[in-house]
């Protein structure tokens, strides 16, 4: 009898990500598809055994009769996946995922399609295919038919079709067979196939490949921890949304981010904060082309929206409200529910929105790389944030940690609006406008004075998380890098000081430790931590920071990805997956502390 551990085995989060700009899923390390939205990032999980289903299935698996071991990598430098099943006789077989990504008659080809190899590489495999895509989230089966060589599955949202070199009866009926030669899988769009499975796949696999080599040959990586850059320069562009520029903060939803603690929370959509920082990550690493799409899509949502105030998140194709619900037929990871669908930060205000928008555009104006440059149209529509700033900067807000129970004038926000006026008046010296420069930069010195008078407590000799609080959050570590200080003023280096104390927890940070409307969080949040080591360097403490760098690197999964959250004594990943913000937060530690090339070669 097969081995079939797909139905009882514990979910983790090493999983490998592919995806294409169009779509994207997770897989297990025995090559197992466990989470997959079709026909968009945010829309129903047709494959979502990750959560626990109530219907049976949400996965596609290769399952190998006598299983015994694997093996898993990506292809160097590409969003290929391979991983090798070995059975208990000698029998192997590998598998090779990737969503097809290229150039292909003038423009760029991703359609919504995940192609699968299936080759045996020792032995007399004998494999079993399961391919069980579910309806509503878990609720239903999908309807199907077949054809002669394909089957159709009826979605909630969309129709795909497998093509296939294997019998349709085999894959319908889930029997298991001899792998004699390899087996090919295309599972895309409800329109015949030009060609046959093995070719489709051998020409895109081999364009997917160019393409990918292609895109990280450019990229301007540290001398240090290249491989580790690398893959989440690559997998942050997956988690960019082709169509519309959007960036999600990570491909999943409602992944505890403690076990049991309910913080469950769906992340699937555009926070504006978010996709700044993954911007300003990939800028730093020449990859410029995602700031463009990035840029086009908030364009795109602030021309509707004239002098009212922005919200901090919105749908990848540019909805405004994403109402929260729970889903009663997803169990949730390891059965930690609920499971959400929506997310209410959107009914929230969030005032360093309008600093994320500024900052990620500013670039447009200054690099000469770039084929259109940021022009005085641009500007005008910058200053509309920047206006936006000024009037808000000093409201109450949810924060960046989006407190669900209590409003205050958070520092970083009030940093961030003050960051949009400062960079307004830079942009407008850039494009020759004196007198915009002089009104910018007149708005950013007195909102300055403002925010150092009420954000510093001189009795507790740091600044603190709000207008006259006591509290300190690690968002206070920002405060150097977007310019607000300098990295040697004594007030920041107390504040990083006082921040390692109260929030660090060993070699990992916590975000606050103040209860919030779930209580006291109970792990550490990683980008968090990559932020207070970029403080500890930027303030003279560079082999505390190395040292606690090494030692991030050593908690990613196998595979070299990060989730949102760490267990400070298991060194689990909680939170959603793959999480950009943690992402993000590895490459600028690394490009902050490698030794420069220069000095190595």
């Amino acid at each position: 009898m097969p081995d079939s551990p797909t139905e009882t085995r514990s979910a983790s989060l090493e999983l490998g990500v592919i995806g294409n700009g169009s779509v994207a899923a997770l897989i297990d390390n025995r090559a197992r598809i466990v989470w997959c939205c079709l026909p968009r990032f945010d829309d129903d999980a047709s494959f979502c055994a990750l959560m626990s289903p109530q219907a049976e299935g949400g996965d596609w698996a290769i399952e190998l009769e006598e299983f015994e071991r694997a093996e898993q990598n990506y292809l160097p430098n590409t969003a290929v996946l391979v991983t090798r099943l070995f059975d208990r006789h000698g029998g192997a077989v590998e598998v090779v995922d990737f969503a097809p990504r290229h150039r292909s008659n003038g423009r760029l080809y991703h359609p919504v399609l995940l192609a699968r190899r299936v080759s045996p590489i020792s032995g007399s495999p004998r494999i079993r295919v399961r391919l069980r895509p579910l309806c509503d989230y878990g609720a239903r089966k999908a309807e199907t038919t077949s054809g002669s060589n394909h089957i159709r599955y009826r979605l909630s949202s969309v129709v795909q079709r497998l093509t296939s070199d294997v019998a349709a009866t085999l894959i319908e009926r889930e029997l298991p067979f001899g792998l004699e030669r390899p087996a090919h899988f295309v599972f895309g769009p409800d329109e015949t196939l030009n060609q046959s499975p093995a070719d489709f796949i051998h020409l895109t696999l081999e364009r997917t490949n160019e393409y990918w080599r292609e895109w990280t040959r450019y990229l301007s990586v540290p001398y240090e921890w290249q491989e580790a850059v690398i893959r989440a320069a690559i997998t942050l562009k997956l988690c960019q949304y082709e169509a519309t520029g959007a960036i999600v903060a990570a491909l999943t939803t409602s992944i505890p981010e403690s076990a049991g603690s309910a913080r469950n929370w769906d992340y699937r959509y555009c926070w504006l904060r978010d996709a700044a920082f993954t911007v300003r990550a990939l800028n730093r690493l020449g990859a410029t082309r995602s700031m463009e799409e990035y840029i086009r899509y908030v364009f795109n949502l602030i021309a509707a929206e004239h002098d009212t105030e922005i919200g901090p998140v919105f749908g990848i194709t540019f909805e405004r409200e994403l109402p929260e619900r729970q889903i009663t037929s997803l169990a949730g990871y390891r059965g930690m529910g609920p499971v959400r669908v929506g997310n209410d930060a959107w009914r929230q205000r969030q005032n360093d929105v309008y600093g994320s928008v500024v900052l990620a555009s500013a670039q447009l104006f200054f690099d000469r790389r770039l084929e259109h440059r940021g022009d005085q149209l641009t500007f005008q529509r910058l200053e509309r944030m920047g206006a936006l700033a000024l009037r808000m900067a000093e409201q109450t807000d949810a924060g960046l940690w989006e407190y669900r129970g209590r409003a205050a004038v958070h520092t970083y926000s009030a940093a961030m609006c003050w960051a949009a006026c400062d960079r307004l008046a830079h942009i407008a010296t850039e494009l020759g406008l004196d007198d915009r420069a002089r009104y910018w930069h007149e708005q950013a010195v007195q909102l300055h004075g403002r925010i150092e008078a009420r954000a510093w407590n001189e009795k507790l000799g740091h600044f603190v998380d709000a207008y006259d609080g006591e509290h300190l959050d690690a968002s206070l570590l920002l405060l150097a890098d977007i310019g607000f200080v300098e990295a040697g003023d004594p007030r920041f280096v107390a504040t990083v000081d006082a921040i390692g104390v109260a929030l660090g927890r060993g070699d990992y940070l916590f975000r606050y430790i103040a209860p919030d409307d779930f209580g006291a969080p109970e792990t550490s949040f990683n980008i968090c931590t990559f932020w207070y080591i970029e403080a500890l360097a930027a303030t003279g403490r560079k082999e505390r920071a190395r040292a606690m760098f090494e030692h991030m690197l050593k908690q990613r999964n196998a595979l070299g990805l990060l989730s949102e959250d760490i267990a400070p004594g298991t060194g689990e990943h909680w939170g959603n997956y793959p999480q950009t913000y943690s992402l993000v937060g590895l490459i600028q530690a690394a490009m902050r502390l490698s030794r420069r090339w220069e000095d190595a070669l």
